[in-house]
């Protein structure tokens, strides 16, 4: 058996396409323009690459992207300061602080100070309640896109057996409340999970996202199951260079999937995609409109 790939570049863009045109209709029926600001504080180089990516896309999908880069040595004061502001703006639909921050500022207080229907990482204690309880909230960006190709590859999940293995706040635990919302039976699995290819094996949805390069293998899977490869790890080559990889050993699991995302151009861009549609979610729901069919929960 060789697996299907399921391609998160092709995926990404036809979400972003989806979004570029409720953006139109947005604007030209209700004289909408949903907007993003991001806000970068320091100078960490990969932060800034994501900074810039993020804010050519939200313009290419015509949104409004505002970007506040503050100097590593910002106070918490200050910081506060400005995200009470964006909150206060009218024109500021989604709000994201890129992490991480620099030491001396409380992550948990700045992505709490957000307003939670601003909150388009999903990150405010708030979403995580209602995410957790059933109910309506902005869904972290990665799970989010993992879910829709889910949805995408099989239909309807329900009563599928999925695992997640990791129990992050941003990807593990976020990921099984969206698989329980789609009746799948979940388990979440980590590094100190006994027997853990045993449990992996029994799965027909594998989302690995516990941070460990190649650490799902081939043997590990149930043939014909559904792999998602959370996982970025960048490793040394024989050369001396670098490359990147998941938390799955691609090729052997490849060889038994039925379905498997690669590392890089799986599950990647369907993160900043998802953040363009949670936007213009946040957007909806800020002016009472419908929201848009296919990018939300």
């Amino acid at each position: 058996m060789t697996a299907q790939v399921i391609d998160g570049k092709v995926f990404a863009a036809k979400v972003r396409a989806k979004v570029a045109d409720h953006v139109a209709r947005l604007k030209a029926d209700h004289g909408i323009t949903p907007g993003l600001a991001v806000v970068l504080v320091g100078e960490d180089p990969a932060s800034q690459v994501y900074v810039r990516s993020k804010g050519k896309m939200t313009v290419e999908v015509g949104m409004a992207s505002v970007e506040h880069r503050l100097a590593v040595d910002t106070s918490e004061a200050e910081l506060l300061a400005l995200i009470d502001q964006l909150n206060s703006d009218p024109a500021i639909h989604g709000i994201l602080v890129q992490l991480p921050l620099p030491a001396h500022l409380d992550s948990d207080l700045v992505i709490n100070s957000i307003d939670p229907v601003k909150d388009v990482d999903g990150f405010h204690i708030s979403n995580v309640g209602l995410l957790g309880t059933g109910q309506k909230s902005m869904v972290p960006c990665t799970p989010l896109g993992c879910l829709m190709m889910l949805r995408e590859h099989h239909g309807n999940l329900s009563g599928m057996n999925a695992v997640v293995i990791g129990r992050s706040n941003i990807v593990g635990k976020p990921m099984a409340q969206l698989l329980l919302g789609d009746s799948c039976t979940v388990t979440i699995a980590h590094s100190r999970t006994k027997d853990l290819p045993g449990v992996v094996g029994r799965a027909d949805i594998v989302v690995a996202a516990v941070g460990r390069p190649q650490m799902v293998t081939g043997d590990w899977i149930k043939p014909g199951a559904t792999v998602i490869d959370v996982g970025i790890n960048r490793i040394e080559k024989p050369d001396g260079g670098t490359r990147l990889v998941g938390d799955v050993e691609y090729e052997s699991c490849a060889a038994v999937a039925g379905a498997i995302t690669p590392v890089p151009g799986g599950v990647g861009p369907m993160t900043i995609a998802c953040l363009l549609a949670n936007t213009v979610t946040a957007c909806c729901r800020a002016n009472g409109l419908p929201e848009p069919e296919g990018l939300t929960v």
